[in-house]
């Protein structure tokens, strides 16, 4: 870890187009792993608040709340995906310039679009209020209203892990999500320990942390020396670089929106049962995102690995790359579901820790019991996934997201719900991400293993 802190970005580049795949791999994607844990325990600390400082309506309310606002995040997400794909094949070539200039242009471009999109929360939160449970309806209404403050720096934020992990430094994504973490901590514990702002409370909390993450983001691009520094000096919109990053991300994009539209559904579906199988629901999703993060957060560094290789015509080394990383995720998801699964019901009892609510804590930890076993196929679905952004084969990942979540799971459930009730849900889970990773494994053996991008 400390050897590759020290390496320059020009090192790295030798060292994935160059060095041996396993270290390289285990190597580059260390920070990632550490910073997907650490990912993970922001949505922990953030229902432990929530639940034992909220209470069962605003601890619901932000549960389903979550996959609206990445609904319009889901936009940022496939920019940052095209940035990695685009960006990584330019540094790949050795090209700094292109990759000085093709970073600047998506940062402002996402920039702008957020600030356009973020209104739409309110919209949103005000239809809303009409069709999800009373209870939780106002608290909804709130959330989402306030946090269309957050979301252009949503945008910034996953624009620059997309530059930072194409350029090699995935360090640097660690160092911001552990600034997040620790910020997100201090902010919730003042609002909603000390305050008890409720929704708003969790809000304030993500605008505070935000903020002081958007100035040092600011900092590490554009003040900071080294070899990728960005400058506004001459600043002009280049259409049409800004046409290519649409172009690769919006399947990526639109399939990213989709996929938290499914979740939304699900989520409506989760609602009518009333808000403690909401917010039991959602504490199961906090915690498995522990599970879910870490083995497949080495899909980030596969994408960095194979588009640099293959922006530099390694077309062997690519795979190689691909079939090691399946090995990889696979032993990493398998390890996941042995550590988490029999301390299920102890991770759900320190959410309830003030108010120890029976039927929550049994409906959480019968959910996370299934949701954990799922993680085997989702690691999977995910590596394959790096690898086809890594190639710009985004249409195959947009088609194949959709049905992961609409095709897979929400038929599963309506299908089952009358059958299985609230289960349905859970058992869904398993089902779509099991089916996806089979697909998605035959569809790569029938692919060309070759740059989408650089061909056209």
């Amino acid at each position: 870890m400390l050897n590759l802190l020290e390496k320059s970005p020009l090192e790295r580049r030798k060292l994935i187009l160059e060095g041996n795949i396993l270290p390289t791999l285990i190597l580059l994607s260390l920070p990632t792993i550490i910073m997907a844990i650490v990912q993970s325990m922001i949505p922990v600390f953030d229902g432990f608040f929530l639940n034992n400082y909220g209470g069962v309506l605003v601890a619901g309310a932000v549960t389903f709340c979550a996959p609206i606002v990445n609904i319009i995040n889901g936009l940022s997400m496939g920019l940052g995906s095209a940035g990695m794909a685009i960006i990584g094949q330019f540094n790949g070539l050795g090209d700094i310039k292109r990759v000085k200039h093709a970073s600047l242009q998506l940062l402002v471009f996402a920039l702008v679009l957020g600030i356009i999109c973020s209104p739409l929360l309110y919209v949103i939160g005000h239809i809303l209020t009409n069709y999800v449970n009373k209870d939780v309806a106002p608290y909804i209404l709130e959330y989402l209203s306030l946090y269309s403050f957050v979301m252009p720096m949503l945008f910034m934020a996953a624009i620059y892990n997309g530059i930072k992990n194409a350029c090699g430094q995935p360090e640097a994504t660690l160092i911001r999500m552990v600034m997040l973490l620790i910020l997100k901590i201090i902010f919730s514990f003042i609002f909603l320990r000390i305050l008890r702002l409720g929704a708003k409370g969790a809000v304030f909390s993500s605008f505070c942390s935000y903020s002081i993450i958007t100035l040092w983001l600011f900092y590490d691009l554009f003040i900071k020396k080294y070899e990728y520094q960005l400058s506004f000096k001459n600043y002009r919109p280049d259409w049409a670089t800004i046409r290519q990053f649409v172009r690769i991300g919006l399947p990526s994009m639109l399939s990213s929106m989709f996929v938290f539209l499914g979740f939304f559904l699900i989520n409506m579906e989760v609602q009518s049962y009333g808000p403690k199988v909401l917010a039991a629901q959602g504490i199961a999703s906090n915690i498995s995102a522990l599970t879910f993060t870490v083995p497949s957060s080495i899909s980030t560094t596969i994408t960095t690995m194979i588009s640099m290789n293959v922006g530099n015509n390694n077309i062997k080394k690519g795979k190689s790359i691909y079939y090691e990383s399946l090995i990889i995720g696979s032993i990493l998801s398998i390890a996941m579901i042995l550590i988490i699964t029999p301390f299920s019901r102890a991770f759900v009892k320190i959410f309830q820790k003030t108010v120890m609510d029976g039927e929550i804590i049994n409906i959480a930890t019968h959910a996370l019991k299934i949701y954990n076993i799922s993680v085997f196929g989702f690691t999977l679905f995910m590596i394959v996934q790096g690898t086809l952004l890594a190639l710009g084969r985004t249409k195959v990942t947009f088609v194949i997201g959709l049905l992961r979540v609409w095709g897979f799971r929400y038929i599963f459930i309506i299908l089952t719900r009358h059958i299985l009730g609230v289960d349905a849900v859970f058992w869904g889970n398993l089902f779509s991400n099991t089916i996806a990773a089979v697909i998605y494994l035959i569809i790569m053996q029938m692919i060309p293993f070759e740059s989408n991008i650089l061909n056209e």
